[in-house]
């Protein structure tokens, strides 16, 4: 036994390994060609990596061999004179044309009533009788009758209709219409912050207890005698609507009505509404 443990000092690590083994397995054969093999690979690694790194400059080089030789060109500058500016004499201004004359607006005739006043009729001189006719008159105690003249009387004066100029009367306003657009607002007495707390101190919350804030737009027609009219909400929430429609219509006070031309007109009243429920 002592002999079979005595190994030759030329024998490898892998001869040892596989010692009365089967080194035709293929594992002894490549741990014997292992060394070269790495060997191997490290030298042609080693050269790829030179070639890929030598490459560029290579490339380059070869560039720079094939490039032409560059061709200097002597320029002899030469000094361009400027040419004389052409200053052209400023035009003369043309005047500007005269204004249109002012649109005369058209003259309204106001015809007038007026009774002229009476003047006195200009005296009427008669002249005198000729000489043939003085001489054969005679004088004496006798009356004798003279020429006589006519008199003038001045025609009666026109019926008296007055001294003041005719008016002209405003056109009338149409009774039935309802206007949104007027000279004079519907106003309620007190203003209308007065007319927003008497709405809210007799709107019914306990309808509404829980719902939030709820909106809507309130319209209604101002009569020409200030009572109120066609009252209508248009909001998404349809109790909320029927209770303000309810408290618009409790409210008897009668407001100032609108006006055109001085006139009482049906006017269309708009007013955005929005509570608070908790």
């Amino acid at each position: 036994m002592a002999d079979d443990n005595n190994y030759s000092p030329n024998l490898t690590l892998d001869e040892i390994v596989f010692e009365n083994r089967n080194k035709e397995y293929g594992a002894y054969d490549l741990r014997h060609r292992y060394p070269k093999v790495l060997t191997r690979s490290f030298i042609l690694g080693t050269i790829l990596f030179l070639v890929m790194a030598l490459t560029p400059f290579v490339i380059l080089k070869i560039k720079e061999m094939n490039q032409e030789a560059k061709q200097e060109v002597d320029a002899n500058l030469i000094e361009i004179l400027e040419e004389d500016r052409i200053i052209e004499q400023p035009k003369e201004k043309e005047p500007p044309p005269p204004p249109p004359p002012p649109k005369e607006e058209p003259k309204q005739e106001i015809i007038q009533n007026v009774v002229p006043e009476p003047k006195k009729a200009p005296k009427v001189e008669t002249p005198p009788p000729p000489i043939s006719k003085q001489l054969e008159t005679t004088t004496g105690l006798q009356n004798q009758e003279g020429v006589k003249t006519p008199t003038y009387t001045p025609p009666p004066p026109p019926p008296s209709t007055g001294t003041k100029a005719a008016t002209i009367e405003a056109p009338k306003v149409d009774e039935k219409k309802v206007y949104d657009d007027v000279e004079q607002l519907a106003e309620f007495p007190g203003g209308i912050n007065s007319f927003r707390n008497k709405v809210q101190s007799n709107f019914d919350v306990d309808a509404m207890e829980g719902e939030g804030t709820v909106s809507t737009e309130i319209t209604f027609v101002v009569e020409r005698d200030g009572s109120i009219t066609d009252v209508k909400a248009n909001g998404g929430n349809s109790t909320f609507n029927g209770e303000a429609v309810r408290t618009i219509k409790s409210i008897k006070n009668k407001w100032t009505p609108a006006k055109v031309n001085g006139q009482s007109v049906r006017y269309r009243f708009r007013m955005p509404l929005k509570m608070n429920f908790e």
